[in-house]
Formats: structure tokens, sequence, C-alpha cells
């Protein structure tokens, strides 16, 4: 029942990635650099599809899926400094083809486990027969640091089945913010080259 849908979220992903391309071409002829290290994309399996509506308790329809799962598609964007970030979020906020659904500064307000990055969910709207729908996707911005942070935070997650012990946890947070406090310095000191050119 799902294939059917699939299809829609495919063009979605394919007409966000055209107008992330375009937009990062413009910021980069209208201020002499790319402040994009890379960009992933990539969309959910129909098995974590249905098994994400299970967890929420949902049975298997388009509708559902529709209303409760805004993350079939997803893109990273992963830029060198946290000024990039904010940058890069504006220039998404910005785009008369996209609209903004949700935002999420986990920069500014950092998940418990220590987890940084900023989240948008944006329609993108495709054209079947005529007809425009407005599919969502998730799109994560964040520095280098914060995607090493992530990766690893996930890694250590997966290892433990259960709860994470607590020395584990206290450790984990100890890291994140020695991670953050190394972002803010090379922010800092990307002002401070800013001068010499």
């Amino acid at each position: 029942m799902i294939n059917g849908l699939y299809i829609k979220y495919e063009y979605a992903k394919q007409m966000l990635q055209t107008e992330l391309e375009i937009l990062l071409h413009s910021f980069e002829h209208k201020h002499g650099y790319n402040p994009v290290e890379h960009m992933k994309s990539r969309m959910k399996s129909i098995s974590s599809i249905e098994k994400k509506l299970e967890q929420k308790g949902l049975n298997n329809s388009f509708l559902n899926i529709e209303k409760s799962i805004t993350d079939v598609v997803g893109f990273r964007i992963v830029v060198s400094f946290i000024s990039d970030v904010y940058d890069i979020v504006s220039l998404i906020t910005h785009s008369p083809n996209l609209i903004v659904k949700e935002r999420k500064d986990y920069i500014r307000t950092p998940k418990n486990s220590g987890y940084t990055s900023y989240h948008l969910i944006v329609l993108v709207p495709i054209y079947l027969e005529n007809v425009v729908e407005y599919i969502p996707a998730e799109i994560q911005v964040r520095t280098v640091a914060m995607d090493f942070w992530a990766s690893l935070d996930h890694k250590i997650r997966y290892k433990f089945k259960e709860e994470i012990p607590e020395d584990v946890q206290q450790k984990m947070e100890e890291y994140a913010k020695d991670i953050q406090e190394l972002d803010y310095k090379m922010y800092y000191l990307n002002q401070v080259m800013s001068k010499y050119q």
C-alpha cells in the first residue's frame, strides 16, 4: 500500500535536491564561497516507515504517513562554522519554492544528550497531473563538529539496547560540551581570520 505514496516522496526528494543545489550555487555566487562541506540525502525505507507507524500506535495507511511522519525524505547539510548554519537556514527559509512548516534550533537549546543541530521541516511542491501537492521533508543543518558528535552519539546509543548507564551518559554530556566549546572557538577564529581578508 505504501509503494504508491513512496513515489511521491521520491519526486519530492528530487525537487528538494534541485532547489537546494540552486540555492547553494546562488549563495556561492553572491558571497564568493561555498560554506557546505557536504550534503547527503536519504529516503526512509518502507520497513522503517511501517515501524515508526507501529511505534506511534497507528495503522499502515496513506493518511497516517502523510499526517504523522515528516522525515520520509531527509537531507543533511554539513557546514564549516556555526554562523554558516544560520546562513543556510536563512537561505532555505527565504526560498519562494519551499514552505517552512516547523523549525527546531538544537544549537541554542541542545538535547539532553548534548546533540546539537538545526532542524527544518519543509513542504516541497510536486506537480502531478496538473495538481500541486506538498510533501514534507526534514533538513538538518549542522557543523562538522556537530556531525561528528551526532554520528558517535548514534553508535553509542545503538550499542545499549536499553538505557545507557549513568557513567557513560555523564561522559557523553561532558564530551558534548567539549565539542560545542570547540565549535565556538573555531567560529571566533573564523571571525578573526575574516579581518585579514
